[in-house]
This record gives structure tokens, sequence and C-alpha cells, in this order.
């Protein structure tokens, strides 16, 4: 299963914008493989250039080491975060955001930090200038915010298209059962008319046995036993004929209740 099979991808790129213009914070979302699946939103220029690409210089700032965090870490001094999206229990994607500083830099530092990745320190610190900072508080709610927001808004998308499908088949089945009912209605009035022929026989049989006489005797016995014959196939048919009718009536009643 794949998030894009049942989610509209546009969708979740429009709340991801909203969501960065909210909060300040950059965002991307992937699939279960690596893939991205939406286009990066309020990245900056030190993000894109200065940390992205220069992975092998990011480092984890000195508070994440001494707290030991997983869920938010630091590349070359700004926070990150990752929220898996979930459903069904399985991992379909995961939203990483953050890329903000979580406190004012230290500029010196990060000069130094410039040196390492032998790049220009003027520069790097012009574009450390225009990271947005926010308090770790207010990056950890933001980042479990997005996490509810996100499943709850794909988990009802998928659990109303999976119910769709749902209905399509009981749709199917229902007008295929309400078919059959039909047919069996069709069918059981033509034997409770070859019913009534068979008494009609039954009974002309018994008037022409009772003018034979004792000649007649044995034929008497036989319409006698048609006539029988037919009275129960009556019954039975009647019998079925009411029972459709419930089956009838309760495939109505599944079908209202299902629209």
């Amino acid at each position: 299963m794949e998030l894009k099979d049942f989610f509209d991808l546009k969708k979740l790129q429009e709340i991801q914008d909203r969501f960065s213009d909210a909060t300040g914070l950059a965002a991307i979302a992937v699939d279960a493989k690596g893939n991205y699946i939406t286009e990066g939103s309020n990245f900056t220029e030190f993000c894109m250039k200065y940390t992205r690409s220069s992975r092998e210089g990011a480092r984890r700032c000195e508070r994440c080491d001494k707290e030991g965090r997983d869920a938010y870490f630091c590349h070359a001094g700004l926070m990150d975060f990752s929220t898996d999206i979930i459903v069904e229990g399985e991992k379909l994607g995961t939203m990483i955001g953050g890329q903000v500083l979580p406190e004012e830099p230290d500029e010196e530092k990060f000069r130094e930090i410039a040196k390492e990745l032998n790049v220009n320190p003027d520069d790097y610190i012009d574009a450390l200038r225009k990271v947005p900072v926010r308090s770790e508080k207010s990056i950890r709610a933001a980042s479990v915010l997005l996490e509810h927001m996100v499943n709850e808004l794909i988990n009802l998308e998928y659990v109303t298209k999976k119910n769709k499908k749902i209905l399509e088949v009981v749709d199917e089945e229902l007008a295929s059962s309400k078919e059959v009912i039909s047919k069996i209605n069709r069918r059981t009035k033509e034997l409770k008319s070859i019913a009534n022929k068979q008494n009609m026989l039954a009974l002309n049989a018994s008037i022409e046995a009772a003018r034979s006489g004792t000649a007649g005797v044995g034929f008497a016995v036989v319409a006698k036993s048609m006539s029988t014959l037919s009275a129960d196939s009556a019954t039975i048919y009647a019998d079925i004929e009411s029972s459709v009718g419930i089956v009838d009536a309760s495939i109505q009643k599944m079908n209202e209740a299902f629209h």
C-alpha cells in the first residue's frame, strides 16, 4: 500500500505549506522508501546550502548530546524532527521538519563550523541570520501538531475510500440478490400455475372415474393422489413466496441502512 493510492498528494503539499507558513518551520514528506513526495516548504538558504549538502560536517549541538535526544536532533546547530505517517499499523511515509534554531546562535561558534566545512564564514553567518529562531518547546509542540493533523486526515481519507469500496461491493451483491429473488418469484408463480392445472386435471379425472363406476375405481385413487400432491405443492409454493418476501424485505432494509 502506498500513500498516493488513496490520498491526494497535492492536499498533503497544501497542509505542509500551511504548517510551514504558520510555524516558520521547514517541512517535507517522503514515502516509505525515502523518496520525496512533496516539495520542501520554508527551507532557507542556510538549510539548502550548508546543512543538506554538507552532512559530513554537520554536528549535533551540545545540548542534544547531553540529553541524548532521538526524535529531535540538530544539524549545524539547527533543530530537526521527523514524524511517521501510519495507516493500519503500516508506515507509509515520514514528515520531516524543523531546520530552525532553538536559541539565538553563538556566531563565533558558527564561524568555527564554517571553517571546518571550508566555506566562507561571512556568507555562512549571513545565511544563518535568516534562519528562524523558535523555542525548543514550540518546535516540539509543532511537530506533535503536524503528526496528529497529517495522520488524522490521511487515516480519515483511507477509511472513507475503504468504506466506499465496501459499499460498492454491497451494492453489487444487493442488486444480484434482488435479481435472484425476482427470478424465484417468477418461477414460483409458474409452479403455482402448474399446480392449479394439476388440481383441475385431478378434479376432471375424479369426475370421469365416478362416471365409469366400478371400472374407474383405480383411476379415482390416482386422481385423488394427484389432487393431494397438487394441494401440497401449492402450500409449499406459498411458503416459498412468504420466505422470499421476508428475504426481500431484509435486503431492502440493508440497502436503506447503507444509503
